[in-house]
């Protein structure tokens, strides 16, 4: 709707999680890098934990892009209410076999067999378990250290990776057979002033504007409002420069900001 009016291509702030608009701050870049050794290296088991709306799913989209689609088989599951039957089946649709088998031991056996299969090719499994906090039946867990028995003398056949809010490592702790499997983890920190600004620059130049159209003082409040994090940044810098269209303004300042604000918390 504004797009034309502030001369981008697209909407720079959408909540998709879109790899091109990616913002690699520092902590970004370790959370990645440690996911890419995981998988490389067939680790095993990685998880990412992080507050909600600080970029882990979009973070998630970026390792896949970054992962040779001709060497890994990846299976991204993305909303994890199962019971453990389901789960299974959930893993085997992402691997692609399809299967109305309702039998645990047959599902494995499925699931060795296209671990195996992939193994067999040269390719590596990966099993990506997004929003991993949302499950709720500790069986499903189970199942989760349970995919890293699957192995042959030498290595693992899949790599699981759990992403999911700090809740996630909560009960992952209660766990203790699966929190002993996890090799590495990390917990991905929201963006400090500085790199809020940057991450605003980035995903405007990504969109095609090259021009900060966002003042200094626009960004102090922005970060004072949103703490860094992305998802919020991305909500308040929408409006704005929704409003900013309305209002014909040449720049998105410290007022239009604090408009959308107070519009937001709902003050009057």
């Amino acid at each position: 709707m504004y797009e034309a009016y502030w001369e981008l291509a697209e909407s720079p702030f959408d909540n998709s999680p879109n790899p091109k608009f990616f913002y690699l701050s520092p902590d970004h870049e370790e959370a990645l890098v440690r996911l890419v050794y995981t998988v490389r290296h067939r680790k095993g088991c990685g998880m990412l934990t992080g507050e909600y709306g600080c970029g882990k799913t979009t973070l998630s989209r970026a390792l896949i892009q970054r992962l040779e689609a001709d060497r890994y088989e990846i299976g991204l599951l993305t909303n994890p209410s199962w019971t453990p039957v389901e789960f299974l089946r959930e893993v085997l649709y992402q691997l692609g076999v399809e299967t109305d088998e309702k039998n645990k031991p047959e599902l494995l056996h499925l699931l060795n067999d296209a671990f195996y299969r992939n193994f067999q090719a040269g390719r590596d499994s990966v099993v990506i378990v997004d929003e991993a906090q949302l499950i709720d039946d500790d069986a499903v867990f189970e199942e989760l250290r349970l995919l890293l028995n699957f192995q042959t003398d030498e290595r693992f056949l899949v790599t699981l990776l759990l992403i999911g809010s700090p809740e996630l490592a909560v009960k992952v702790r209660r766990m203790k057979h699966l929190d002993q499997r996890i090799t590495l983890r990390y917990h991905l920190n929201t963006l400090d002033y500085t790199h809020t600004a940057n991450y605003i620059a980035h995903r405007l130049t990504m969109a095609g504007q090259t021009r900060q159209l966002f003042t200094e003082g626009a960004i102090k409040l922005i970060f004072d409002f949103t703490r860094g994090t992305p998802r919020e940044i991305n909500n308040l810098c929408d409006v704005a420069l929704l409003v900013g269209f309305s209002k014909r303004a040449t720049e998105i300042g410290d007022k239009i900001i604090a408009e959308v604000i107070k519009d937001m918390v709902g003050v009057s």
